[in-house]
């Protein structure tokens, strides 16, 4: 009894370190994600960008070394081309001449007589067996190139591929990292000219001033016209007597000046002394 309570013991103990650790280890990613977050946040845009540059600089030689590589796979293939096409050839040929012994020895001859030389039967039989022995392993091997072409000829295409995608992918991401640059700059100047503080008080407080000169301006302006007109014109002509005498008589009797000067024409004129 006392040892199935140590067994389940250490069986609860055990799950518990395996759970604990478990969630130590999940609590310290999520911390490590945060704390990387974090990090990410407060490196600068510039150097985000400049860095992401700097990544797609670093991809340059990969893709120069494979685009020599392929160049030089190419190369290599086109002589294998070169060189299956005359194992063709050949082939072809050794092909007519097993055919034309066949079909001498066909026709029952024991004697036969090739390029001013005699040869029995028999050694046109060995002759041939031994063409045709070559034949066979001629053509296999030829088959054997020939599946090695078609490998190699996948393998470039696949590569080209690739790197073509390399390629594409590159140009696009050198886009994308402008566009980004230049939003972000654009963001940056639009930050920049939020944060300008310009006292608008102190510009109403000039106008004030302003608006308060002009009007002491006008004023005295004004007063200065004024003081002008009541100081008058000074007169050029002399009053005449006859002018003076109608505006006294038109004050007084608020008549004629003409019926006034004809009546005192009539009246008796004062006897002297």
């Amino acid at each position: 009894m006392f040892k199935k309570l140590l067994l389940v013991a250490a069986v609860v103990g055990i799950g518990a370190v395996l759970w604990f650790g478990t969630s130590v280890g999940s609590y310290v990613r999520t911390s490590a994600g945060y704390v990387n977050d974090a990090v990410q946040e407060s490196v600068p845009m510039d150097f985000q960008i400049n860095r992401a540059r700097d990544m797609l600089a670093d991809l340059t030689p990969e893709i120069r070394k494979n685009m020599h590589l392929i160049a030089k796979e190419e190369v290599e293939l086109r002589r294998l081309e070169e060189q299956i096409a005359q194992g063709e050839r050949q082939l072809a040929e050794q092909k007519g001449q097993i055919l034309q012994l066949k079909t001498d020895l066909a026709g029952g001859k024991t004697a036969f007589r090739y390029a001013g030389r005699n040869y029995t039967s028999e050694q046109v039989k060995a002759d041939l067996a031994a063409r045709f022995q070559r034949y066979k392993t001629n053509e296999q091997s030829l088959a054997c190139l020939q599946q090695i072409a078609e490998a190699r000829r996948k393998a470039v295409a696949a590569a080209q591929q690739r790197l073509d995608g390399m390629l594409s992918a590159k140009r696009q991401l050198e886009v994308e990292i402008e566009n980004i640059s230049a939003r972000s700059q654009m963001a940056e100047a639009v930050r920049a000219a939020g944060e300008y503080q310009f006292d608008e008080s102190r510009l109403g407080r000039v106008k004030e001033l302003i608006a308060q000169l002009k009007t002491r301006v006008e004023v005295s302006e004004k007063l200065s016209e004024t003081h002008w007109n009541v100081q008058g014109e000074i007169p050029l002509e002399q009053p005449s007597a006859d002018s003076i005498v109608d505006e006294v008589t038109a004050y007084f009797h608020g008549g004629n000046p003409t019926v006034e000067n004809q009546l005192a024409t009539h009246s008796p004129a004062p006897r002297s002394e």
